[in-house]
């Protein structure tokens, strides 16, 4: 995975509304039980991406596959890896 995508993906969390999470942000950090995130959070921070990126991302598509699977929450690492996937290069 490409360190940017997670660096950008932390530069949005540091600066985001809602977080009031203090330590270190880094690939392990998990996205509601550490940064105590809110599901519509989840909503806003897939529009910041999405305005950052300068593209829409399937987010639905990647839910669904975590409630597929039980997923509750989701560390960093993944929505990176899942941004990198999707991530159009012009």
């Amino acid at each position: 995975m490409s360190s940017c995508v997670l660096d950008d993906l932390i530069a949005l969390l540091r600066n985001f509304p809602s977080c009031r999470y203090s330590g270190a942000l880094d690939a392990h950090i998990y996205f509601f039980k550490d940064l105590g995130m809110a599901s519509i959070d989840a909503v806003v921070l897939a529009e910041m991406l999405e305005q950052f990126y300068g593209q829409k991302f399937p987010f639905s598509s990647f839910m669904k596959t975590l409630q597929e699977k039980s997923v509750r929450d989701l560390q960093l690492q993944e929505l990176a890896e899942f941004i990198e996937k999707n991530l159009k290069v012009s």
